[in-house]
C-alpha cells in the first residue's frame, strides 16, 4: 500500500513532463493512465502512447522534491484527471496514500480527495534497451539539429518514412540529419566531439518535437542508446523512448545541385518579412504561390490574387550575381526555411525556374543546406 509525501509543484512538473507521452485519444484504454512506481529510492512516473514512452524518476535525495517514502508500491491513475486534481490542491505538500481496492487518498492542507486507481500489473512493459556504450550528445546540439530539420518532414502518412528525420552517424563522429516531404528538404551535417558507434535510423519527427519539450535547457547532455526498432534518450532523471520508422530513407544527397545560374544574398529578416506580406495575399489564390523575379540585379516579389489584390515589392539584397530569372514557389516553405536559419544573412542559389533552389547560411561555415522545389505556373 503506497504512502509518500512530496512537494506539490515539483510533483506537478514531473507529472506534466510524463504526460507528454500520453495521448488523450488512445485505442488502448490503459495507455491513458500514468503509472506511479514507488520504491525506497524514489518515484518513477511512466507514460506511453505506444509510440513514445517517458520515464521520469524523482529521487528521495532530490532536495527540491521534498519526497518522503513511507511504503513502496505501484498503481495506475487516469493521467489527465489525476494531474488536474493535483494542480487544484491548496497546499505546498501533497500526501499520497493507497487504501483498499486500488483507491488512493490525496491530502493537502484541509483538502482530502479519494480517487480510484487500477492494478499496475495491467500496464504494458517498456522494451528493455541495453544501456552500454552510449552516444553522448549535448542537449543544445540535439535541439538545434531538430529545429533545423524536423519542420521539413512530411505530415502525410501516405509515405510513412518521410514523416521522420534521417539520422546517420558515419566514421564514428560525422552526424548527418535530413528531413524531406518531397517538396522541400533540410540537411545538417556536424562533427561530434565524442565518438560513437555508427548508425542509420529514421526517428519520427513528432517524437523529436516532443523530445525538445521534455528535456529542459538546464539538462547538459543526453545519452543515446539503440535497440532493434527503438531509440532511448536518457538524462539523469528522464528516459525518453521512441519507436523508429521502418524502411529505407531515400538518398537525398543526389538531390543537392552543384551548378547554379544565379545567386542572391539577403538579410534573413528582410526576406522573411517580405515573404510574410506576400503570403497574406497568396493564401487567397488558388495555387498559393509567390513569384520571385531577378532582373538586372534587382529582386522583386509578386503575387496576383484576383479575389483580394496584388503585391509587387522590391526586396533589399546584399549581393546579386548571375542570370535573370523568374521562379514561383510556396512562400510558407521559404518562411519555414528562414526561421531555421540563425545566421543574419542567407545565400540563395538558383538553377532555373523548374529546378529546386538552395538556401545556406551566409556567415557560418556550418554544413547546413535547405532545398525548395518551385511550383510550375502557366
Amino acid at each position: 500500500m503506497i504512502n509518500f509525501s512530496i512537494n506539490k509543484a515539483y510533483f506537478l512538473q514531473a507529472l506534466n513532463t510524463t504526460k507528454r507521452a500520453i495521448s488523450s485519444k488512445n485505442a488502448i484504454p490503459i495507455l491513458s493512465t500514468i503509472k506511479i512506481d514507488v520504491t525506497t529510492e524514489g518515484i518513477t512516473l511512466i507514460g506511453s502512447n505506444g509510440q513514445i514512452s517517458i520515464e521520469h524518476f524523482i529521487s528521495v535525495k532530490e532536495e527540491n522534491a521534498g519526497l518522503l517514502v513511507t511504503t513502496p508500491g505501484a498503481i495506475l491513475l487516469e493521467a489527465a484527471f489525476f494531474i488536474n486534481v493535483v494542480s487544484s490542491l491548496p497546499d505546498v505538500v501533497v500526501d499520497f496514500k493507497e487504501i483498499e481496492q486500488k483507491q488512493i487518498v490525496l491530502v493537502s492542507g484541509k483538502s482530502e480527495i479519494t480517487l480510484k486507481g487500477k492494478d499496475a500489473e495491467q500496464y504494458p512493459r517498456i522494451q528493455e534497451i541495453a544501456t552500454s556504450n552510449p552516444l553522448i550528445l549535448p542537449i543544445q546540439t540535439l535541439k538545434k539539429i531538430i529545429s533545423e530539420t524536423a519542420f521539413a518532414a512530411s505530415t502525410q502518412e501516405s509515405r510513412p518514412i518521410l514523416t521522420g528525420v534521417h539520422f546517420v552517424l558515419s566514421d564514428h563522429k560525422e552526424l548527418k540529419t535530413v528531413a524531406t516531404d518531397s517538396h522541400r528538404m533540410s540537411q545538417k551535417n556536424i562533427t561530434l566531439e565524442k565518438n560513437g558507434d555508427n548508425f542509420d535510423v529514421v526517428i519520427p519527427s513528432r517524437s523529436l518535437r516532443e523530445l525538445t519539450a521534455v528535456f529542459s535547457d538546464d539538462i547538459e547532455q543526453v545519452e543515446v542508446f539503440f535497440a532493434n526498432n527503438q531509440i532511448l534518450f536518457r538524462s539523469e532523471h528522464i528516459s525518453f523512448y521512441t519507436r523508429l520508422l521502418e524502411g529505407n530513407y531515400p538518398d537525398t544527397d543526389r538531390l543537392i545541385p552543384t551548378d547554379f545560374s544565379s545567386e542572391v544574398t539577403f538579410k534573413v529578416a528582410h526576406l522573411r518579412q517580405a515573404m510574410e506580406r506576400a503570403r497574406l495575399l497568396s493564401n487567397a489564390t488558388q495555387n498559393g504561390t509567390v513569384k520571385l523575379e531577378i532582373e538586372g540585379g534587382v529582386v522583386s516579389a509578386h503575387v496576383n490574387s484576383p479575389e483580394v489584390g496584388r503585391v509587387n515589392e522590391e526586396i533589399d539584397t546584399e549581393a546579386v550575381s548571375g542570370e535573370n530569372l523568374s521562379i514561383s514557389f510556396n512562400p510558407t516553405y521559404l518562411i519555414d526555411a528562414l526561421k531555421a536559419i540563425e545566421s543574419e544573412k542567407v545565400v540563395i542559389r538558383f538553377i532555373s525556374a523548374v529546378r529546386p533552389f538552395t538556401l545556406v547560411p551566409a556567415e557560418e561555415a556550418e554544413r547546413f543546406i535547405q532545398l525548395i522545389t518551385p511550383v510550375r505556373t502557366n
